[in-house]
């Protein structure tokens, strides 16, 4: 099980989610922040403190397809070239280490509320 992050992230500033991870591996896109699934340990820290109910674990999101779509989503963010690089981001060893990515995946990119 890890978490995923959803659609009410989008255009969303508050960041209290990144402050309470141990870990460190929520990554911020430029519209939405995105979790890296082998970096997560579980432990659910993020998904209590998010303000707009955007975190869910991946297992809710098997069972909903509108909720699928951002599990996989969030794969491409870390498994397939973001817009304007040349090589998957990966798995980093942390957010810190690269900072704000500032580019997000084209679903996210391309989002309307």
């Amino acid at each position: 099980m890890t978490y995923v992050i959803g659609a009410n992230c989008i255009d969303e500033i508050d960041r209290s989610c990144i402050e309470v991870c141990p870990v460190d591996c929520i990554y911020v896109g430029d519209r939405k922040s995105y979790i890296n699934s082998n970096e997560c340990i579980d432990c659910g820290a993020c998904e209590v403190e998010c303000p707009v109910d955007a975190i869910f674990v991946d297992r809710k999101a098997r069972k909903d397809p509108d909720l699928a779509t951002f599990m996989e989503d969030s794969r491409a963010f870390f498994d397939a070239p973001l817009p304007g690089r040349d090589a998957p981001l990966g798995d980093p060893g942390g957010a810190q280490k690269v900072g704000d990515v500032g580019v997000d995946t084209t679903m996210v990119a391309d989002w309307s509320a």
